[in-house]
């Protein structure tokens, strides 16, 4: 396993009387696209600001790149937040080089990669137009390039698709793909769309008031919360079989179309598929059965409600 891009150790955020970050570890390795979860209120936007250097920890400790953090990182980050904020009165592409070169870039160099990413983006015409004419989705696009024509190595994105189209959404998407693919970039992606959480994300970690309740590969996670959830299409009498399940396990849907039934179990630990399937067919005919995978919006509020809301 390489060196994590971020290593976090024992890092708390009070404000007053309101504890917004517990004691949290937490690594991210470089490479990888993670998505940080949580309800309102978790602890996100906490963290996000104390690695984009806005505040700092109470107590604990946060490393970046194998560094203690310090401001001299930032130029190696780039940050999108959820509060948009755009200067109205400049003109689009004056606005987005002003602030590439106060990362650090040139002016022909931010000129010429701005030029890439408007095509990328399908911004091309709007170059010397104010930003004041933009509607939501067209000014969500140019902060997102804004955020990125400086080539950070560490990328945090919340949520991204606020205001977009689903044709605009793909176009951001395919770009943080391409940006963590082909360049190595490092992202972080808070957001309440589960959706975009499954088709992207290498890891999740989800916290909960203030606390990290949930965190590993996506494939992992998704698994391991299945809890035993399976289901079966069978053939013959339902309500016989149904009896003769009993509390063997719990069926939590059924549906019939035809003579055919469908029905989702939750299997106990101790009872897995093979030996589920050796007893069923002896009372019905089995014609379909497979692994209940939950999505992540199912893992979501499943985790958070066992460990109350």
């Amino acid at each position: 396993m390489s060196k994590p891009i971020l290593h976090a150790q024992g890092i708390t955020k009070s404000f007053g009387d309101q504890v917004a970050l517990a004691p949290l570890d937490l690594d991210m390795e470089a490479g990888k696209i993670v998505g940080l979860l949580g309800p309102n209120g978790a602890g996100k936007t906490t963290l996000l600001r104390m690695v984009t250097g806005i505040t700092k920890p109470d107590r604990g400790r946060l490393r970046m790149w194998g560094e203690s953090h310090h401001r001299g990182l930032l130029s190696r980050m780039g940050y999108l937040p959820e509060e948009r904020g755009l200067y109205k009165s400049m003109r689009v592409a004056e606005q987005v080089l002003y602030f590439a070169t106060l990362r650090g870039m040139t002016r022909p160099e931010a000129e010429r990669d701005l030029k890439q990413w408007f095509e990328r983006l399908e911004v091309e015409g709007w170059w010397n137009r104010e930003v004041a004419d933009l509607s939501k989705g067209m000014a969500q696009k140019i902060q997102f390039i804004a955020t990125v024509l400086h080539r950070p190595e560490l990328l945090i994105l919340d949520e991204p698709f606020s205001g977009l189209d689903p044709i605009n959404a793909a176009l951001v998407r395919d770009q943080m793909l391409r940006l963590v693919k082909e360049e190595g970039t490092t992202l972080v992606l808070s957001t309440h769309n589960m959706g975009s959480v499954e088709a992207l994300c290498d890891e999740v970690v989800l916290l909960h008031k203030g606390q990290k309740i949930l965190s590993g590969p996506t494939d992992e996670v998704r698994e391991s919360a299945r809890q035993g959830r399976v289901q079966v299409v069978v053939h013959g009498n339902l309500m016989a079989f149904v009896a003769e399940l009993g509390a063997r396990a719990e069926l939590l849907h059924s549906s019939t179309e035809g003579d055919r039934h469908t029905l989702d179990l939750t299997l106990p630990e101790a009872w897995g598929m093979p030996a589920f399937l050796a007893w069923a067919v002896q009372h019905v005919e089995v014609l379909e059965a497979r692994p209940v995978r939950l999505s992540m919006e199912e893992v979501f509020v499943q985790t958070v409600e066992s460990v109350g809301a």
